[in-house]
């Protein structure tokens, strides 16, 4: 279908209430900056786990969703009468929000796409948003659940939080008695809220959306031998040697194995697959585990899936060309762990644009005097000048030692201008405590200083992917943080693994998700 930008007179205004309340460094809901307005009428229903369950219906119009929070929930059973709260419109990008908003944002819990389809207004009624303010709303549901007329209609004055009554005629799609709560399944993904919950969120960007493993996929995952064939995300992967361990056992802590690798790799895979779609993809495996010496999978190897989509890029000293893997779904993440792919390093540039970075890159890379405090002390140098040059930017913790700074930037940007702009920043801020900072090369000419690495700024250069593992015995993982968490005095380098990510991005999000996509322009400095 065309689209178009969203622009005030479509729908941005109305938004204002909606990004007041929530704060888009925190939450993984979208901010409708980048908001698309489709031609026709969608509608949407998601089942929503606040501090009270709910469900909230969504109607697309004068471009937003005009939203209601339905209590009981929806029903077909015409002599039911629903309670509806008129709550602030959505951004027309929220149509197939489904995951988790983070404890103590607003709204915070667990939501599901519950239904979805077109709706029909009654032409017989005028206009819908003519209606909205009437407070008498007529129209027809075509969805996967709810079929037939509705009716909204407003119960006392307009003004905040209207208190509406919705209700389902008297039709051929009428059902007596029918209850939402023994319909529970997401129409997007098959899962229940519980299992929402229970594994990271789905995540987007630029249009597309990606599905943790449902509750049965892992549990035949868990169900196969040493080897078998795993039918996850449509496609059928032959895993091998599943009980093989990639990381030692690690303290009190038991091995982690390769099905574990699988299993991470499967159930992050919404929350890293904004870093990674359409980007050239390094891998660096470990096939015989992390104690063994790895290697880098920069071709796509002999054996991959003809569905996991390919890059062929020419070496400009050489002339020499060779495919480079873009990993685009959650099974081709499970596919490269099966591999023995530990870290996975994204391009900064993608495979229709790889000449223009859309990231910029801040690597703090400690010496072997360089305290974590100290690391902590530069990355909150780099948030000031940041803030004072009026430029979002997200941190994450690096799995090792150290921490990385990602700038979103637009289209046009090259990677001089990239490179430029990260060395001059961080040569301003270098200057501001020279005794933690050497300019040198070579590591053994730094004396164990912190080097502030602009030089990854460059075509193919990589760094590793949020949520992606770290080849190391802890099985440490690299973790977007929220950058008042720079003040946290228990916040470590390596302060998350395998075993403990998943509960903390249910907690907590992912901090730079907001930020995937964002167009804006490097200053001059």
């Amino acid at each position: 279908m065309a689209r178009r930008s969203t622009t005030r007179s479509t729908g941005g205004d109305r938004l204002d209430t909606y990004r007041a309340k929530r704060d888009f460094e925190r939450t993984a809901e979208p901010s409708g900056a980048s908001a698309v307005l489709t031609p026709g009428h969608r509608f949407v229903v998601q089942r929503h786990r606040a501090s009270r369950l709910h469900y909230d219906l969504r109607l697309e119009m004068g471009g937003v969703l005009v939203s209601w929070a339905v209590p009981k929930g929806p029903t077909l059973d015409p002599d039911a009468r629903r309670m509806a709260v008129h709550v602030e419109d959505h951004p027309l990008d929220y149509f197939d929000f489904e995951g988790t908003i983070p404890a103590g944002e607003y709204g915070g819990g667990d939501v599901i796409v519950w239904d979805w389809g077109t709706w029909v207004p009654d032409p017989k009624h005028g206009e819908p948003l003519d209606g909205v303010a009437a407070g008498d709303l007529h129209f027809d549901l075509l969805g996967e659940k709810l079929r037939g007329r509705f009716v909204l209609v407003r119960r006392g004055p307009a003004g905040s939080k209207e208190q509406w009554i919705l209700l389902h005629k008297h039709d051929d799609d009428a059902v007596a008695g029918w209850d939402p709560e023994a319909h529970p399944r997401s129409v997007k993904s098959g899962r229940t809220n519980d299992e929402v919950l229970a594994a990271p969120a789905a995540t987007w960007v630029s249009g597309s959306t990606w599905a943790a493993p449902t509750t049965d996929e892992l549990a035949a995952l868990d169900a196969l031998a040493r080897a078998g064939t795993w039918s996850f995300g449509g496609h059928d992967l032959k895993l091998t040697n599943l009980d093989k361990a990639i990381f030692p056992r690690h303290g009190k802590r038991g091995a982690l194995t390769k099905r574990d690798l699988i299993r991470h790799m499967a159930t992050m895979a919404p929350a890293m697959l904004p870093y990674l779609a359409d980007r050239p993809t390094n891998l660096h495996r470990f096939p015989d585990g992390v104690e063994a010496a790895g290697f880098w999978q920069r071709s796509a190897p002999n054996g991959a899936p003809d569905w996991i989509p390919r890059f062929h890029h020419t070496v400009r000293a050489t002339g020499v060309g060779k495919d480079l893997l873009v990993l685009d779904s959650p099974a081709a993440l499970a596919w490269a762990a099966n591999n023995g792919a530990v870290e996975v390093h994204p391009w900064t540039s993608t495979a229709a644009e790889p000449e223009h970075p859309t990231w910029a890159l801040i690597d703090i890379d400690p010496g072997e005097r360089t305290s974590f405090e100290d690391v902590v002390l530069l990355a909150t140098l780099h948030r000031t000048a940041l803030d004072h040059l009026e430029l979002r930017a997200g941190a994450k913790v690096t799995g090792q030692r150290g921490i990385q700074i990602w700038i979103p930037v637009g289209p046009g940007h090259d990677f001089d201008d990239t490179r430029t702009f990260v060395e001059r920043l961080s040569r301003l801020v270098g200057a501001t405590v020279p005794e933690l900072v050497s300019w040198k090369w070579a590591v053994d000419e730094r004396d164990g200083l912190a080097r502030l690495d602009y030089t990854q700024n460059a075509l193919n250069k990589t760094l590793v992917a949020p949520f992606s593992p770290r080849a190391n015995a802890a099985a440490s993982v690299s973790v977007p943080i929220a950058w008042d968490e720079l003040d946290d005095p228990d916040l470590r380098p390596d302060r998350w693994d395998l075993r403990t990510v998943g509960a903390r991005l249910r907690e907590a999000g992912d901090p730079m998700a907001p930020l995937v996509g964002l167009d804006q322009r490097l200053p001059a400095i």
